[in-house]
């Protein structure tokens, strides 16, 4: 087992800031459109939902701060220390944890190779955003 890590509580927190800019922005102008569509939404049924807007970015931003906390370890474990360490790391978590279960929609369950680029796309930006945040922010 590895050392105990020194968390910078400061870091965690603008790394998972990070991530819900990112998502706003993946999800808004830069794909929205065509996430919406891949994904058979329409206004009116992002209307409808069972959770509203303000429910959704809360529980995003309570997971954002999970998911930077426990990349926050995993910086720390492999001692990294520049940006280009953070942005390895999070490139190693996100193809190894992250692209390989988000796979399964497309062979599992018939989503569109497409969706998948998009959704993918965005953890893969996010989270190698936020392990250079992290490595740099110890």
């Amino acid at each position: 087992m590895a050392s105990i890590v020194n968390i910078n509580y400061l870091a965690v927190l603008s790394a998972a800031i990070s991530n819900m800019i990112i998502g706003f922005l993946w999800h808004g102008p830069l794909f929205g459109k065509q996430w919406m569509n891949l994904m058979g939404f329409t206004p009116k049924s992002m209307k409808s939902m069972k959770v509203t807007p303000k429910q959704a970015i809360a529980g995003g931003f309570v997971s954002a701060v999970i998911m930077s906390y426990v990349m926050a370890h995993f910086v720390g474990y492999v001692q990294a220390s520049s940006i280009m360490d953070g942005l390895q790391v999070g490139f190693w978590l996100w193809l190894g944890f992250v692209a390989t279960v988000m796979i399964g929609k497309v062979l599992w369950e018939g989503k569109p190779f497409k969706l998948f680029a998009i959704n993918s796309g965005y953890w893969l930006v996010a989270m190698i955003v936020m392990g250079g945040i992290l490595a740099v922010w110890r």
